[in-house]
């Protein structure tokens, strides 16, 4: 029997779904655009005041840079010829040689850790990052269910700082890594909040920009370290937690009063009035009202609408093509992660001195960060990705080839690396918020953001282990990177393509953007 004709030819079928496709994202998503694509001051100022949460990250994650750094020392019997400035001090008794600076200028000297095992020297750096770990896990999805991204990013920036401010006051390594880990666990989530909020609150012509906005104060929070802690030299290393900790719980009360919550992630929650209020107070110009958001888009459906913070967890766990997305940009953020925040980490096994090669390092990924909206604008995402990051990798490879004989060339390379592992990073934060939709956008950056932070607690034990051959940290660095980065083939490409809402309008996009290429 001959095959019936279809009633529907394929062309017709796929223009039909286009169409119905085009009328239901023509919802929350397109409306909010619409309103506030224009960008005025009170969007900016928004942006700005969220993104200052990534200034104090920044200090908080690369401080131990200065605070947990081997200090420079001399010999002083010089009547004895077995001490060298190439000696092992390990291996000298005690009045052979001395600090250059004070004791107390660094945990090192401090609490005697300076022949201790590599486990103990690195254990609060990585300590610090098994708290942003878990952190994530723990807080992340708070800000896609009941608390919200504003409140989230207060409580974790407070907290942080909080701690910072505590652990000033640590007696022994053991407390004091013990706050590093509760810092970290507190500012597991402020990078994310701080690129969801400004990614909801821009329009799409000006979301590049304010998406640099975060990372530019995240490199900026890096970049001052190097002077607080030269202004500080000498002193005791308990003083960089203060100057850096109090400004940042000022920071964060300020941030409680005059931080808007996402209309975005209101309008999820079925708080029309709430996001129309907020509208309106960003862009006065325009005539918002509640009846405009309810006709684009209805309360959250029952799957989205539960208010168990680990729903949106669940519901990326659940979904095969969600997973699938998850785990790849995890072992993307993993791989790149370790060299970017390895070549912060580690500059102190460089050879010079500490406060240039932290400025060095920290001033490279500003034009990198600068570069990010060109790159977004013009490139594909996955392009970008492996470009930066294979360069990223092979620049390290390099470093662990030539080894410390072409001192000159190994730095430079390794400032290379952390160039390319920088702008690497920066796409793949903004490609990861556009892999998902608003009702598991945090959570799934947050995760996103975990990976990144799981490479960074084996560094610290990585470097205080092959303190005297940096070549191995960076062979290890090139190696992981480069493995990890094809990845990025089980990902989609985004560029060009509108936010989700949610997740039945996230799976019937990608089906028919599959069926209709």
């Amino acid at each position: 029997m001959a095959a019936s004709a279809p009633l529907i030819s394929k062309s017709q079928l796929s223009s039909g779904i286009e169409t119905l496709d085009h009328q239901e994202q023509h919802s929350l998503d397109d409306t909010i655009e619409k309103y506030i694509e224009g960008s005025g001051p009170a969007q900016y100022l928004q942006v700005i005041l969220v993104s200052l949460a990534f200034l104090f990250d920044g200090q908080q994650t690369f401080i131990s840079d200065f605070s947990d750094a081997v200090p420079s020392w001399h010999c002083t019997d010089f009547s004895n010829q077995t001490c060298y400035s190439s000696s092992n001090f390990c291996n000298l008794s005690n009045s052979e040689w001395a600090w250059d600076e004070p004791a107390s200028s660094s945990i090192v000297s401090d609490w005697a850790l300076e022949c201790g095992s590599s486990v103990i020297v690195g254990l609060p750096a990585s300590s610090y990052f098994v708290g942003s770990l878990i952190g994530g896990f723990t807080l992340a999805t708070l800000a896609d269910s009941w608390l919200g991204r504003k409140k989230l990013l207060f409580l974790t920036c407070l907290g942080m700082s909080t701690m910072a401010l505590i652990t000033a006051f640590s007696t022994n390594v053991w407390m004091y890594s013990g706050l590093r880990f509760l810092s970290g666990l507190f500012r597991a989530s402020i990078g994310t909040c701080v690129v969801v909020m400004s990614t909801e609150m821009a329009g799409k012509k000006w979301g590049g920009f304010v998406r640099v906005v975060g990372f530019l104060f995240f490199a900026l929070g890096a970049l001052s370290l190097p002077l607080i802690a030269y202004l500080n030299r000498g002193s005791p290393w308990r003083y960089l937690y203060i100057y850096t900790s109090i400004p940042a719980i000022f920071y964060s009360i300020i941030a409680y009063f005059f931080v808007s919550e996402s209309p975005r992630w209101l309008c999820m929650r079925g708080r029309e009035a709430e996001a129309v209020a907020i509208l309106n107070k960003m862009v006065p110009t325009k005539n918002i009202s509640s009846s405009i958001l309810k006709s684009a888009f209805k309360p959250l459906d029952h799957e989205q609408s539960n208010l168990d913070i680990y729903s949106s967890m669940k519901s990326l766990l659940e979904r095969r093509w969600a997973l699938k997305r998850l785990l790849a940009a995890m072992t993307l953020g993993f791989g790149v992660g370790m060299v970017y925040y390895g070549m912060f980490l580690g500059v102190g096994s460089l050879g010079f001195n500490i406060y240039l090669s932290v400025t060095l390092t920290a001033s490279l990924t500003i034009p990198s960060i600068l570069l990010l909206p060109y790159v977004i604008e013009r490139f594909n995402r996955r392009s970008s990705v492996v470009a930066f990051g294979i360069a990223s990798g092979v620049c390290s490879i390099v470093c662990a080839i030539i080894g410390e004989e072409l001192k000159t060339v190994q730095i430079i390379m390794s400032l290379a690396s952390a160039f390319c592992s920088c702008a690497a990073l920066n796409v793949l934060q903004i490609y990861t918020t556009e892999l998902f939709p608003t009702c598991v956008r945090i959570s799934a950056t947050s995760m996103f953001r975990q990976a990144i932070n799981f490479g960074p607690i084996f560094v610290p034990l990585l470097v205080s282990a092959a303190r005297r051959n940096n070549s191995v940290v960076y062979g290890v660095f090139g190696s992981v990177e480069i493995s990890c980065i094809f990845f990025v083939i089980f990902l989609p490409e985004t560029r060009g393509l509108s936010l989700s809402n949610a997740m039945d309008e996230q799976e019937k996009k990608d089906n028919t953007n599959a069926y209709v290429s």
